[in-house]
């Protein structure tokens, strides 16, 4: 069996995975990554939110995402029957990036992992991670290639990007239930032949069906677009009776009376794809030589696009704590990782839940507008979710609630 001696081994090319591995590679640490997959390949999670530019400029790789011409996402538009809530990421409590991008997941993946290849970093596709043993901080990973060869990588630490994958989470036993409620999605792609020029067509929207039930439309610059519905799994398993998932989003189409017409008659691009309980959790976020990352730990809801801002978030931070304990240093993992991870995971959990409940959405289509409470919560949904002057940060846990219960009441004596 063949043998690998790395200071640090990535499992997973994702986001989180490429994020550690350029910025490891930067600070001249040796660094490989294994990927399961062939890329490019698809997966969900086209919505990105301003939070996440910081980790790609840092990380060195703007300049090439920024070269692909992927659609600008300004910000973004909830609809309610009639009604209508826009953000605008520029007009946003605190500082932070103004805008980010809208992207077709294969290719912009693909750009990333070839940029951090050329870059430097070993980068190996079609290999799988078949277990691990760790002897203190240094560990040994067992890995399958495409080719059928059994290798081992020694590695001094262990950074588990591996998304949906949760390779770690299953072989250390760290699965932990999410604490939301069980939701699902069905999505594909469309030729988005019926779109309107200027900005309602390329404006990301979320159309609201019922309370719980929603549909995303995220426009990309090539023409497509991904249409999505996302409700409680009972919901959704009811409308795609039979696992018919192409009637199941065509039914949710037709409940949109605002995009019934643009995508009613569309063909799918690829056989919607249906994801079921989609939130999951972890026991803890790291261990003795090694740190989960991205949806290797948490993955909440797609409701507010979250999803690669922790992807990155994380990525970036582990890959930061791992090179000083590389040079030395002892790191607190509990309150440098974990605690500060698991705020910001605990300020969007307490959103996505009040969002179920229909209290956000009556601060959101409440008129008339209060602007400094739409500045802070505008804040939240671009990712912010560390700064704690903004009160929608600091007490997000009572925030929404009480004023929601405030509308609710003028409502009822008006």
């Amino acid at each position: 069996m063949s043998k690998e001696f790395v200071d640090v081994l990535v499992i997973g090319a994702g986001p989180s995975g490429c994020v550690s591995s350029s910025y490891l590679k930067k600070n001249n640490i040796s660094v490989k990554v294994v990927e399961k997959t062939k890329f490019p390949r698809l997966v969900v999670g086209e919505s990105l939110i301003p939070r996440v530019m910081d980790h790609f400029y840092e990380a060195g790789l703007f300049p090439v995402l920024d070269s692909m011409g992927f659609e600008k996402k300004l910000g973004a538009r909830f609809l309610r029957g009639n009604e209508v809530c826009l953000f605008d990421f520029s007009n946003k409590f605190g500082k932070g990036w103004d805008w980010t991008w809208q992207v077709p997941r294969a290719d912009f993946d693909n750009a990333l992992a070839q940029e951090v290849i050329k870059k430097g970093v070993d980068l190996e596709f079609e290999t799988e991670v078949t277990g691990i043993q760790f002897n203190g901080t240094d560990s040994v990973t067992t890995v399958r290639t495409r080719d059928g060869e059994t290798k081992e990588i020694h590695a001094k630490f262990v950074i588990d990007s591996s998304g949906y994958g949760r390779v770690l989470p299953r072989l250390l036993d760290l699965e932990k239930p999410s604490k939301l409620s069980p939701h699902s999605a069905i999505f594909s792609h469309v030729k988005d032949t019926n779109r309107e020029d200027g900005t309602e067509g390329t404006l990301i929207s979320f159309d609201i069906i019922e309370t719980e039930v929603w549909l995303w439309v995220i426009p990309f610059s090539n023409g497509n677009t991904s249409v999505g519905i996302v409700g409680p799994t009972d919901y959704i398993d009811r409308l795609s009776k039979d696992g018919d998932t192409a009637g199941a989003l065509r039914k949710a189409i037709s409940l949109s009376d605002y995009y019934m017409n643009r995508f009613g008659d569309v063909d799918f691009l690829f056989e919607p794809r249906h994801l079921k309980d989609y939130s999951c959790s972890v026991k803890s976020l790291f261990g003795d030589g090694f740190a989960l990352t991205g949806n290797a730990s948490e993955f909440l809801d797609p409701v507010f696009s979250s999803g690669m801002a922790f992807a990155t978030e994380s990525g970036m931070l582990a890959a930061k704590l791992a090179l000083r304990q590389l040079n030395g240093e002892r790191i607190d993992w509990q309150k440098e990782y974990s605690d500060y991870i698991l705020y910001g995971v605990d300020v969007f959990t307490t959103y996505v839940k009040e969002w179920y409940t229909g209290n956000l959405q009556e601060l959101f289509f409440h008129q008339p507008e209060n602007p400094d409470v739409k500045r802070k919560i505008c804040a939240v949904l671009a990712g912010y979710v560390w700064n704690k002057k903004n009160t929608f940060v600091r007490i997000h846990d009572t925030a929404i609630k009480n004023l929601a219960e405030f509308i609710k009441t003028e409502k009822q004596q008006a």
